[in-house]
């Protein structure tokens, strides 16, 4: 993995700056993290095709409790899990034909960076310690982030409350100022890993690792923070509350969202267990561009349930499209790479793309170069080969 470290970029240098949220790598990549990166990847092609350069960072959380949870119940030594785990993401992007990240950076490697936030954030008063006492009375600190709930834009109440405490937070832990005020730091616990710093020995918390790792490889006020819209709350709106009291200047301009896959009518998790692994598909001889086409063929914003059925059409259409691309000629290919275009400019309209090519593929034509144009278009806007 790169280390994180890029040249500063701004706004004024023609290049676009884009951060993911990154897995935590305690199992392989589902159709779900797929939809996500390659949806993702759609926007960085985009960009790409309109001529500008793009600096992509993306995270690993290679230390956090789901992965220590199933090396300890596995019997792996963790840091071999997250090592794993982590090849077979990359394995299965690159399989998928999704553009690898500028900077690949853990939070292992990242501990300096993420300390340094914490401080700095101590410094400006939206730090605070939480005493975490064992059973003889002693014992070290937590740090949390003072959260700003109104400045946030997110409402009040139970709700958002019970949506913190179902995605990693902890509101009712004793000795908090705010029930939505989240971990910065965790004091070492018996058995956990954990590093000496002048926070204390712990580890970092979850938000404040890609608030740490976007500023250290993008700087502030990039373009795109990118997930899951399962991120929209907590993590984003905390990760970006971190970064600009850290740094006083915004975050990122504007997020993307992903929407969610869903089996049978319920969303993809690993602790529902209900998951299709990109792996099996790909073990199971199914084309990685037919799978790239089947995740493609909803809007990046959508929810969706996968089916076997909707795999089928997606293989039944990668074989149109190859046979319409191995055709001596074809329909006129210019109105074709406008109308893809187009569809792509209006909020990443995939299934509106998908569709221009479809009817293409269905016409006649004597335009000799047609064929390779059009192809070599969705190839590299699309993803498809």
């Amino acid at each position: 993995m790169a280390d994180g470290t890029l040249r500063q970029v701004g706004p004024d240098t023609g290049a676009a700056r884009l951060y993911a949220c990154g897995i935590t790598p305690y199992d392989a990549a589902h159709l779900g993290h797929a939809f996500t990166y390659v949806c993702v990847d759609l926007l960085h092609r985009a960009w790409l095709d309109a001529d500008l350069g793009v600096v992509y960072a993306q995270n690993v959380t290679d230390v956090d409790d789901p992965l220590l949870e199933r090396a300890a119940a596995t019997s792996v030594d963790w840091r071999a899990l997250a090592q794993a785990q982590t090849e077979v993401f990359r394995h299965d992007m690159s399989a998928l034909a999704v553009l690898p990240p500028t900077a690949l950076a853990g939070v292992v490697e990242s501990l300096d960076d993420v300390v340094a936030m914490v401080e700095r954030l101590a410094e400006v008063g939206r730090a605070y310690r939480v005493g975490t006492p064992d059973e003889n009375g002693q014992g070290a600190d937590d740090w949390y982030f003072a959260f700003d709930e109104s400045a946030a834009g997110l409402g009040a109440g139970d709700d958002l409350i019970a949506l913190f405490a179902e995605r990693g937070g902890d509101p009712d832990r004793r000795g908090k100022r705010h029930r939505l005020d989240s971990l910065l730091w965790r004091a070492e616990r018996p058995g956990e890993p954990a590093w000496d710093t002048p926070l204390g020995r712990g580890r970092p918390g979850w938000h404040v690792e890609c608030a740490a790792i976007a500023v250290k490889a993008l700087g502030s006020d990039f373009d795109v923070q990118a997930g899951g819209r399962d991120l929209a709350f907590p993590h984003h709106p905390m990760s970006a509350q971190q970064a600009e009291a850290a740094t006083g200047r915004p975050f990122a301009e504007a997020f993307m969202h992903v929407g969610m896959v869903g089996l049978d009518g319920v969303k993809m998790s690993t602790s529902l267990g209900n998951l299709v692994f990109v792996h099996q598909l790909l073990d199971d001889g199914v084309d990685p561009m037919a799978v790239r086409l089947l995740l493609l063929s909803h809007h990046y914003a959508a929810d969706w349930d996968y089916s076997p059925a909707l795999l089928a059409r997606s293989r039944e259409r990668l074989e149109r499209w190859r046979a319409a691309f191995a055709r001596p000629a074809g329909a006129s290919a210019g109105p074709v790479l406008e109308a893809v275009r187009s569809a792509i400019g209006d909020d990443l309209d995939a299934p509106a793309a998908l569709a221009v090519v479809d009817r293409w593929s269905a016409e006649n034509g004597g335009d000799a170069d047609a064929p390779r144009a059009v192809a070599g278009l969705v190839e590299a806007l699309l993803g498809v080969r």
